[in-house]
């Protein structure tokens, strides 16, 4: 899909993945790019200074979505391109990680991909295309040691957007899961000795991504491209990647006791 002459919507916009994006998308063309947030001061700071709108909106709240689509609906016609982009961390594992913080996740990384598409599909089905990115994590496909609630609803969260391309796809629906290791943004892991990230990339960087990704229309956007080796491993011998990771949890154990 080109995103020139396209209308957009960006949850999670009014910094750093999702504002990345949208300057990008106006870069590219799109006829208009909307902007959502939770923090009504700060998407609209972020929407004047690109030139375009924000508008407040709690993903978690199904009415909230609901009413953000409806808004862009009647005000531009359609939504082409649906970028359901909010999250935020959340560590422990089980014994440290209370239900309250897994019930957040869970309704954050997955069920505001699920209100999202219930609120969009309607109007694209019956024009028969649109596009969906939903932004999972490299943790979704591997793991985030550390941090259960995170990883386990990523991981929901990709499983979400396959079942929504097979689901939706021969209706003329495209979908699209954004799956990072580090990005320079507040949820940017501090430091690089576990492990866990090849890097730490700037956001820019991740939209030319995203732009490829969308124009070449792949499922997987994978900015760090390490990545596609590593689930590919997994996939031909999960107990050895299993044992892998286990050392790795070791060694960062170590190193954070040292």
């Amino acid at each position: 899909m080109q995103i020139s002459g396209k209308v957009v919507v960006i949850t999670g916009g009014s910094g750093g993945i999702g504002r990345a994006m949208a300057e990008k998308f106006l870069g590219n063309d799109a006829k208009a790019v909307v902007l959502a947030d939770l923090d009504q001061s700060a998407v609209e700071q972020a929407a004047q200074a690109l030139g375009c709108s924000g508008l407040a909106c709690d993903v978690t709240n199904e009415a909230q979505v609901q009413t953000l689509v409806d808004s862009v609906i009647a005000e531009h016609g359609q939504i082409d391109l649906f970028c359901s982009n909010a999250g935020a961390g959340g560590q422990g594992v089980l014994t440290d990680a209370e239900n309250e913080v897994w019930q957040k996740q869970w309704e954050l990384h997955v069920m505001s991909h699920v209100y999202a598409a219930r609120a969009v599909l309607p109007g694209m089905l019956a024009r028969g295309e649109g596009y969906l990115l939903n932004t999972a994590s490299a943790a979704g496909l591997l793991a985030a040691l550390g941090s259960g609630p995170y990883s386990v609803t990523k991981a929901a969260a990709v499983k979400l957007a396959e079942f929504l391309a097979i689901t939706h796809g021969d209706e003329g629906i495209k979908v699209s899961v954004l799956c990072p290791q580090g990005v320079n943004t507040a949820m940017a892991p501090r430091g690089l000795g576990d492990g866990q990230t090849d890097g730490i990339i700037e956001p820019s960087e991740l939209a030319s991504c995203v732009m490829e990704a969308i124009e070449d229309e792949r499922f997987h956007v994978l900015p760090h491209p390490e990545v596609e080796e590593y689930v590919r491993r997994k996939g031909d011998n999960v107990d050895r990647w299993l044992l892998g990771m286990r050392r790795l949890r070791r060694q960062s154990m170590e190193q954070a006791e040292g």
